[in-house]
């Protein structure tokens, strides 16, 4: 089972929370992977969930009239409706509040007091309500919580506290030894450096039910409820045991996908944890970056908050995918915005593999009835023919499965897109060398109509982690009647595997075009106008070499142009 499984984990998100486009992000990777190692015939196990305790939920809950177990019953349903318009396959969603997960916590807890890895002490630090933890006097920023920057106040109480300290020399070789334990590089030398540059402290594990009732009880002392990252962070062990259906052992994990926000929580509290029950660590821990808006940090005060729902209504759901996981690569900070997510979709979606499909299925009806002809040995029109059967040959040396495959496990999803976005802008250009609207020998024809489909067969084989839906599409357009989602890569992604006669179903387009101009009215200009928030600027105002020193300059890739009335 171990060599065959892949678990794959996203956090349990906050039930608190309100779903956005970082929910999204992390729980689409999860699933991009979970579909990939189905494709290759693995055992896949796939989390996700939400974290239901706490202080936030109980005063939630009382604003509302509700008991935290009926306000978090709501609230769920938010992110499970997501994940099924997101086309989500997550095999389990675990919930905190499972009576099953409650008593592996219990257990855990019991077993670590028992060993001696949990003791009470009496404790005073200041404490931040929002963020439900303490913080020492150094830690503070202007006397404020240095997370959220609210007002702490100072407690004085007996807590219990997990021993973490003792196994920071152990955990900085495990992080040493291993270098694809935390990833991308420079998120596991942020972690290193902490490690090693500070004295790791004892992690406090309890809260007493006077001040915070709802929670895990403490096995070994009733007064206290556990603290609620120990109690959401024991999800990706305890997940598997009791909402797997079968009874073969899934951990360790093969990736953690998490928000660089909750990176030193996974890294260095988690693996403590597993350390001191003895069980092994997860195979690899990802920390991605963060989505800004239109330039701007996401906020709920500024009202640019992105919700998926209405970006998967606007734009599709697989516009929406692409989107995400081409536009920025895993694991660094990404700008998000509408217009730049209709561009790609005109560029790379209607114009490129909307648009391949489209002329493929045309020709094939036109020239051979709409169906597939019998490819001719020998009739190979030019070298991009034969290159293009190359890609997809498992024998040759650089076919796209090899590359494509290491991008996925190396979770280089943008990568993975290129390479294959590369070999259709190839097609395209076959498609413009071969003129087979203007061909008259009949086996030659048949041989570029061939080669064109068995390409997009393929394609829509490699698409499918990541666009699905778009996928089937191609697949059923191909006239293939067998069940894309439950086909193994290695029995079809090979050349050869459409066969002749095949009837292809034209459809309606894959991605329609976009109306920029109508859509977005609002024209960038390089007028000197008024600002919301400034005066015009004069007209020779120069900047001084100093404030020029501090401009940001980046590259960019040119999506489309289009022309502009009354420019030169």
């Amino acid at each position: 089972m171990k060599k065959n499984k892949f678990y794959v984990t996203t956090p349990i998100y906050y039930v608190n929370d309100v779903p956005h486009i970082g929910h999204a992000y992390t729980t689409i990777a999860a699933d991009i992977l979970a579909r990939y190692n189905r494709l290759k015939g693995k055992d896949v196990f796939f989390l996700t969930g939400t974290d239901e305790h706490g202080q936030k939920v109980d005063k939630a809950a009382q604003e509302k009239g509700k008991s935290p177990k009926e306000h978090a019953d709501i609230l769920v349903e938010n992110f499970k409706a997501l994940w099924v318009k997101l086309n989500i396959t997550n095999d389990a969603f675990i919930r905190t509040t499972d009576s099953e997960h409650k008593e592996r916590v219990q257990a855990v807890l019991q077993e670590l007091w028992d060993k001696g890895e949990i003791e009470k002490r009496s404790y005073s630090g200041w404490y931040c309500t929002p963020d439900e933890r303490f913080w020492t006097e150094k830690d503070l920023v202007d006397g404020n919580c240095p997370e959220c920057n609210r007002p702490v106040e100072q407690i004085h109480e007996e807590n219990y506290f997990f021993l973490m300290s003792k196994y920071q020399d152990k955990l900085i070789k495990h992080i040493e030894n291993n270098p694809s334990f935390i990833l991308p590089e420079t998120r596991r030398n942020e972690v290193l450096g902490f490690l090693n540059n500070n004295e790791l402290g004892d992690l406090c594990i309890s809260r007493p039910k006077s001040r915070l009732s709802w929670g895990i009880t403490l096995p070994f002392d009733e007064v206290f409820v556990t603290y609620v990252w120990f109690d959401a962070l024991l999800n990706y062990y305890t997940g598997p045991i009791y909402l797997s259906d079968t009874d073969k052992p899934w951990w360790p994990a093969e990736h953690h996908l998490v928000g660089k926000d909750i990176l030193t929580t996974h890294a260095v509290y988690w693996s403590t944890m597993l350390m001191a029950r003895g069980w092994e660590l997860p195979k690899n821990i990802f920390a991605h970056g963060w989505w800004t808006v239109d330039g701007q940090k996401m906020s709920k005060s500024i009202g640019n908050v992105v919700d998926p729902n209405k970006i998967v209504d606007e734009y599709g759901l697989d516009a929406f995918r692409y989107f995400l996981f081409r536009e920025v690569t895993f694991g660094l900070d990404g700008n998000f915005s509408e217009e730049a997510l209709a561009k790609r979709t005109n560029s790379d979606l209607a114009n490129d593999i909307g648009n391949l499909l489209s002329r493929t299925l045309t020709m094939i009806d036109k020239y051979r009835g709409g169906s597939v002809p019998a490819p001719v040995n020998g009739k190979d029109r030019n070298d991009l023919e034969i290159k293009i059967k190359q890609w997809f040959d498992k024998n040759y040396t650089g076919n796209i499965s090899r590359s494509y495959d290491s991008f996925l496990e190396g979770l280089h999803f943008n990568n993975a897109l290129s390479e294959l976005w590369k070999i259709m802008a190839e097609i395209n250009e076959y498609i413009a060398a071969s003129v087979p609207w203007k061909e008259e020998d009949d086996e030659t024809l048949s041989n570029i109509l061939y080669t064109l489909a068995e390409s997009l067969r393929i394609i829509a084989i490699y698409l499918y982690p990541f666009m699905p839906d778009t996928a089937g599409n191609i697949w059923k357009q191909l006239g293939l009647d067998t069940d894309i989602n439950s086909i193994k890569i290695d029995e079809t992604s090979n050349w050869g595997g459409l066969k002749p006669g095949t009837r292809v179903q034209k459809g309606e387009a894959l991605f329609p075009r976009i109306d920029l101009k109508k859509k977005f009215k609002k024209e960038k200009t390089m007028d000197n106008t008024v600002g919301v928030h400034g005066d015009a600027p004069e007209k020779d105002n120069l900047i001084s070499i100093n404030d020029f020193a501090k401009v940001e300059l980046k590259i960019g890739i040119v999506l489309e142009a289009e022309p502009v009335e009354k420019s030169n």
